[in-house]
């Protein structure tokens, strides 16, 4: 099978395609012939050695896969080959197979593309975990999504939106902004490009409390970091809840003395380590995610498809900052 490689550290360019031998599964895994990978932010530090998961080399990055069973272990009686998945693999899902615990995989409905399946885990998983279980999101309340049409931003949108939730969507463009509101959001802000200074903070905290109305947030959902965290702070509502996603802007450094005036909340979201610590809550999460996609009520948006052999260029387009939605690589 081809599989690409990160061989050594670096940006995407230093990753490899090559042939290795076809995985086998082994007791409780199974073998996926995988058909599509999603690519996220992960993938953009985990091969520069930043991320909180640092794999032996060589390795492949692609932490979400769908693909079809071709092969079950010892001791698997939940899958079957033949049967169509999507998995969370951490690592290893920019390949053309890849073997995985059985526990992994959810089923997907027949009518799933794959490319959707691809891109659904992840960011919904994140995204679902983040408002219901960490920031308490209720109908009637003001979600604020920070980078809004990134692949979590875009999924808080449409959770927030079936939550009930009133949803703001802050992006860098107008383009981006009317992306969040064609999936939901029900009004969006523009905000500039940083880094900011002191001045700069504050009037882009204004931008986004009048965009959220007099009574500011109740739940900030912050998938940007650096300086944009300080000015969402600051636009906080009483008792809010700031979500803590991500950080491709960088680090931010928020003064306490926010948090004390404005009676909220700092909240951390890991959900990879939830999912571990909480198998069954995160089953319940999928299975009521399911059932949204069923109804309708979310879909993922894929932008762009890559081949296997240029997934290096995935993982570049979506360091760029440029990707709106899911940029998924596709097995053809």
């Amino acid at each position: 099978m081809k599989a690409v490689l990160s061989k050594a550290v670096g940006g995407p360019e230093t990753l490899v395609l090559e042939d290795l031998p076809d995985p086998r599964p082994g007791p409780g895994q199974v073998v996926l012939e995988v058909r599509a990978c999603g690519v996220n932010y992960p993938d953009v530090l985990i091969i520069e050695d930043k991320y909180q998961f640092k794999p032996e080399r060589p390795f492949a990055p692609g932490g979400e896969v769908s693909g079809v069973v071709t092969a079950v272990g010892e001791g698997v009686t939940a899958l079957r080959v033949g049967q169509r998945v999507l998995a969370s693999t951490g690592w290893g899902g920019m390949a053309q197979q890849v073997a995985l615990d059985a526990a992994r995989c959810t089923p997907i409905p027949d009518g799933m593309p794959f490319d959707e399946a691809a891109a659904f885990i992840l960011t919904y998983g994140t995204s679902y975990y983040a408002l219901k279980d960490r920031g308490r999101l209720k109908a009637g309340e003001t979600l604020l999504v920070l980078g809004a049409a990134g692949g979590v931003g875009l999924a808080a949108v449409e959770l927030g939106k079936a939550a009930g939730a009133r949803v703001i969507a802050a992006c860098s463009s107008q383009e981006k902004v009317d992306l969040a509101v064609s999936r939901g959001a029900d009004a969006g802000v523009v905000y500039p490009r940083g880094p900011f200074d002191k001045d700069g903070q504050k009037a882009l905290a204004t931008l986004i409390k009048d965009a959220c109305g007099p009574g500011g947030w109740d739940v900030a959902y912050d998938a940007v970091g650096g300086d944009y965290s300080e000015a969402a702070i600051r636009a906080a509502g009483w008792n809010g809840r700031f979500l803590v996603i991500g950080f491709p802007s960088g680090i931010p450094k928020i003064p306490l003395n926010l948090t004390l005036l404005k009676s909220c909340d700092i909240v951390g979201v890991f959900w990879g380590a939830a999912v571990a610590r909480d198998p069954e809550g995160h089953a319940q999460n999928v299975r009521e995610l399911m059932d949204l996609y069923a109804a309708g009520k979310i879909r993922p948006y894929v932008s762009e498809r890559f081949p296997l052999a240029r997934a290096g260029d995935a993982i570049a387009h979506l360091a760029s900052r440029k990707a709106m939605g899911k940029v998924v690589v596709v097995n053809e």
